[in-house]
Parts: C-alpha cells; sequence; structure tokens
C-alpha cells in the first residue's frame, strides 16, 4: 500500500514540475528592463492609495510616489480608512516635504456602506475623484516603489495592449518566521495562478497582486466599476477574473524593485495573514477543505514522511518527489536572496499553511472571519 501511495506522490509532482504551467519559474519584471520601448504618448496615471492605520508606512510610501520617473501626467490620491493613527497627517506632510503637495492629494474614505469591503470601498472613492485617468495604479500604503516602475509598467502596458498589469512585490524576508514562510507563500500562490495561464487568453486562471495593479480606465468601465467585485475578500484576483471574463488581457509578474515595509515578525503575524483569507479561497466549502488538506498532506508532507519510512521500497519514489518539490521552490528561495538550504525545508512550511488554512475555517464559522484591523471582511455565504 505504501509503494502506491509513494508512486501516486511522485506522479502529482511530475505533473507539477512538467505540466502545471511552469508555474515554480519566476516570472521577474525587473529582467524586462530594456524589453519595452516608450509608447508615443504617456497616458494619465492616477495612483490610488487606501490607507487604514498606516502612520508606520505612508511617509516612506509618498516619498517613492513623489520620485516617480515618469513623463506623463500623474497624481496620488490617498483615501485615509478612518484612521485613528495620523496616517492622513503623515501623508499631507511627506507630500509637502517632497515638493508633491501640488500632486498628492488625500482624502477620507465615506462610512463604509453594507455590502462593501472596506479596501474596496476607499478604492471606490478614490477612483471616483480622479475620472479622467486613463490608468490607474491601485497600490498598497505599504509597499515602497522603484523610480522606473509606474514607467516600466505603462510601458509593458502600452506595448501588449494589457489590461490590467500586475506586479507581486517583495515581502519581507528577516526573521526566521518570515524565511520559512514567505517564500512559500509567494510559492503557493504562483501554484493557484501560474503567470504563464494567467496572460494566457485562452485560459480561465486570472489572478493579480494588489500590492500593485495598473488597470485601464476602460477595462474598468467595461467590468461595471468596483461595485461589481464590491463583497470580494481576494479583491485582487476577483478584479483580474472580472477584466479577463470580459475579453480584457491580464499579466502578473515578480519584482525585487517594489517592496513591502510590512513584517510578519512572529508565526502569529503570518498565521493571521494566511487565516484572513484562506477559507474564502475555498468558496467557503467543506468540501474544498477537506480536499485541500488531502492534497496538502499528499503533495508536500507525504513525501518526506516516507523518505523516512521504514519500507525501503517507498524511498525511491518519496525521494525523487521531494527532490522535484525542492527543485521547484528553489527559484523562489533564491528570489528571496536566501540559501539554498530553506528549500528542501518547504514541507514544514506546507503544514504550517494547512493550519492556518484550518483556522481560517475555524473562525469562519465562529463568526470572525475576514478580521483586518478591527474591521470583519467576512462575505456572506
Amino acid at each position: 500500500m505504501l509503494v502506491f501511495v509513494s508512486l501516486i506522490v511522485l506522479v502529482i509532482w511530475l505533473v507539477l514540475f512538467f505540466a502545471w504551467g511552469n508555474f515554480w519559474q519566476i516570472w521577474e519584471f525587473d529582467s524586462d528592463r530594456a524589453q519595452f520601448p516608450a509608447p508615443p504618448e504617456w497616458p494619465r496615471v492616477t495612483a490610488v492609495v487606501p490607507a487604514r492605520n498606516e502612520a508606520a508606512s505612508i511617509e516612506a510610501v509618498i516619498r517613492a510616489f513623489a520620485a516617480q520617473d515618469y513623463a506623463g501626467g500623474f497624481s496620488v490620491i490617498v483615501v485615509d480608512d478612518h484612521s485613528d493613527d495620523g496616517t492622513a497627517r503623515l501623508a499631507f506632510r511627506a507630500a509637502t516635504d517632497t515638493n508633491a503637495a501640488s500632486r498628492v492629494r488625500v482624502i477620507s474614505a465615506p462610512e463604509l456602506i453594507g455590502g462593501w469591503t472596506g479596501k474596496l470601498w476607499a478604492l471606490h472613492a478614490g477612483v471616483n475623484e480622479s475620472a479622467a485617468a486613463e490608468f490607474y495604479w491601485f497600490t498598497d500604503a505599504d509597499v515602497v516603489h522603484a523610480p522606473d516602475t509606474l514607467r516600466r509598467l505603462v510601458s509593458r502596458a502600452q506595448a501588449d495592449s494589457l489590461d490590467l498589469t500586475s506586479l507581486m512585490v517583495l515581502l519581507r524576508a528577516e526573521t526566521f518566521a518570515e524565511r520559512l514562510l514567505i517564500p512559500a507563500f509567494l510559492y503557493f500562490f504562483l501554484m493557484v495562478y501560474p503567470p504563464k495561464w494567467i496572460a494566457d487568453r485562452n485560459s480561465r486562471t486570472a489572478g493579480a497582486a494588489g500590492g500593485c495593479i495598473l488597470l485601464r480606465q476602460a477595462a474598468l468601465k467595461r467590468v461595471g466599476g468596483l461595485a461589481a467585485i464590491r463583497d470580494e475578500v481576494i479583491d485582487d484576483c476577483a478584479l483580474a477574473r472580472a477584466v479577463k471574463r470580459s475579453g480584457g488581457t491580464i499579466w502578473m509578474g515578480l519584482t525585487r524593485a517594489s517592496q513591502s515595509l510590512r513584517s510578519y515578525e512572529h508565526f502569529s503575524h503570518i498565521r493571521d495573514m494566511i487565516a484572513r483569507t484562506a477559507f474564502t479561497q475555498l468558496r467557503y466549502s467543506p468540501i474544498l477543505l477537506a480536499g485541500t488538506l488531502v492534497a496538502m498532506i499528499l503533495t508536500f508532507v507525504l513525501p518526506l514522511a516516507l523518505t523516512f519510512s521504514a519500507n525501503i521500497r517507498v524511498w525511491p519514489f518519496a525521494l525523487a518527489a521531494w527532490c522535484l518539490m525542492t527543485a521547484s521552490f528553489l527559484p523562489t528561495v533564491t528570489f528571496y536572496r536566501l540559501r539554498a538550504i530553506w528549500a528542501p525545508l518547504l514541507p514544514l512550511a506546507a503544514l504550517f499553511y494547512t493550519y492556518a488554512t484550518c483556522l481560517s475555517a475555524a473562525r469562519c464559522w465562529l463568526g470572525r472571519g475576514g478580521q483586518w484591523k478591527g474591521r470583519s471582511q467576512a462575505a456572506n455565504h
């Protein structure tokens, strides 16, 4: 029986490694610096930044906006989402200090109404204040972008006629918990949303990274505006799905040049980050939850466990599966500039993510799902 199970595990990894959209290959945006020419005319872009209690990072974010090397019209709207830590004041001060006050506006989000998640309501308020933009740049209030980020995003979007161009920004990986679990977060995301399939017009896969989305205004109008996804907790992927279903072209890559300032110093911080949306990703389905748990154990835990089994007949299959897993994870570890020794530890990260997914379901059933900064954002289900 164990030999049969180990053979199944190996087949799973052969499929994932060779036939799952090459998800493990890093599509790094930074390598495309010279690939896309400047458009004949630079379109007008408005960055919309929803900010809720982001005093720790908002000044650095505004300074990075002020340093953007972009030849077209560019403005920034920071939507203060009822912060109580002085976020709006600090954003205004940073804009003044960098001589960018004429391009940076700080507005207050209206009171949240029923049926909307907080972030989408704030983005909606920002969009309503920037009707003249040809592109919206949705980005988080803890992400600092390199000076050429917007210029390269627009160049790519115009050259490839993209409706939605997204970048997975570099998350912090400094503490032990971050080094063990943050690269795995990126890896699992790419496994669910292989960039090759995202870019394929004939594929149903649609994904995006909410920390950096360049969206064509015409595409947003075509899908019915943000109101069309107003109750989505995983708003970035929901937006990408809506754009693609409407006939739009989307693309997602990775970058080191744009970095998140948010830290996840302890395991509990990463646990809560995963638990906030994991059960939502499974559409609140107990059946999908059970299937996911079985798949995680079978795919990530058993290759390691069976490699140390007393039954030597399972060793070749289990070890081969573990080696394929490690080889597929190594590019992500390298992307984070970590030592290769972290790559074989993916099964441990998978166990943690399995636990956090179960916790996500439990919290949802207890009415505490989608918690973020004191606000429950769980959709109706």
